[in-house]
């Protein structure tokens, strides 16, 4: 895993080059966070709305709603998808995505409408995705911190 300004950056994972990321599962289902620049960006998260299993959503559309004490707003999936599970952790407490973003807080796992491969095409990964994500962090000036509680 890379760092850049202290935020974590896996390079196994796909992104939309803003704040979301994607992680490919064995069985073709997708699962979504936001990232480690994004957590930090936010602030302290106090609450997550995560869209129910079994909701389909169009590509663009958020599949959950965080608020910190100085931001609220949706995340998108860059693809169409039905919502297999939720996150039940980050429900009940969504500051867990400020404390591990990429592991234990992940938002929501989808099966996406047209298929793993065909979902991933429109994201990004490797070297291309390392560099726009450390331009987003000099552009917004992050310096992620990683919480403890």
């Amino acid at each position: 895993m890379s760092t850049y300004h202290g935020c974590e950056l896996p390079e196994d994972l796909y992104y939309d080059l803003d704040y979301v990321w994607v992680r490919a599962e064995a069985d073709g289902s997708l699962t979504v966070g936001i990232t480690d620049p994004a957590q930090t960006f936010a602030g302290r998260i106090l609450r997550a709305r995560i869209k129910k299993p079994g909701t389909t959503l169009l590509a663009g559309r958020h599949v959950a709603t965080l608020e910190s004490g100085k931001w609220a707003g949706g995340v998108p999936i860059p693809f169409e998808a039905r919502v297999l599970e939720r996150n039940e952790a980050v429900l009940e407490d969504g500051h867990l995505i400020n404390i591990d973003p990429y592991r234990d807080a992940w938002i929501a796992r989808l099966e996406p409408i047209a298929g793993a491969e065909e979902a991933l095409t429109s994201l990004h990964t490797g070297e291309e995705a390392q560099a726009a994500l450390r331009v987003w962090i000099e552009r917004y000036d992050i310096q992620c911190l990683r919480c403890s509680s």
